[in-house]
């Protein structure tokens, strides 16, 4: 596996989707949880800028994950709901996973393994944030503790990337 457009997931309907229907784009890949402390400020900011650079080709992929002290026990429906009702926002949902441990996504073992985190490659908490390029690469990794408004200029700089 070479890039992100190399996996398939499954959404939060559970049908297929190949990360290859997202070529060209930029990508904030996600692993969300709606009772953590993160949550308002998370799904706030990355709505906002997701509202600001879609039109120039950003999308926010949501993985729920309920690893992190059960902060994601809901059904993929009532995430929907949750985040579309409270935030007004509408990132692309995913079905639950887990992104350690034996079970883990391949998704997020791949990257794991193309973006180490400090000290240890394992996600630590709920949303870590991957930003992926518009060729599939992982441009880089963000940390829990990282708001995503404090992504801008980096997504801003993969917004302008040519294939």
């Amino acid at each position: 596996m070479s890039s992100v457009y190399d996996f398939n997931v499954k959404n939060a309907n559970g049908d297929d989707v190949s990360l290859s229907d997202y070529k060209g784009k930029v990508l904030i890949i996600v692993n969300v949880a709606s009772q953590c402390g993160l949550t308002n400020k998370n799904y706030t900011q990355l709505k906002e800028l997701l509202d600001v650079y879609k039109k120039d080709g950003l999308e926010v992929l949501a993985f729920p994950c309920n690893q992190f002290a059960g902060q994601e026990p809901s059904c993929e429906i009532d995430i929907q709901a949750f985040v579309a009702d409270k935030f007004k926002f509408e990132p692309t949902l995913f079905q639950k996973i887990d992104v350690n441990g034996d079970k883990q996504s391949p998704l997020f073992k791949f990257l794991k393994n193309e973006k180490g985190g400090f000290m240890f490659d394992a996600i630590k908490w709920n949303f870590t944030k991957f930003l992926v390029g518009r060729d599939g690469k992982i441009i880089k990794r963000f940390g829990p503790t990282t708001d995503p408004k404090d992504m801008e200029k980096d997504i801003k700089e993969a917004l302008g990337e040519k294939l």
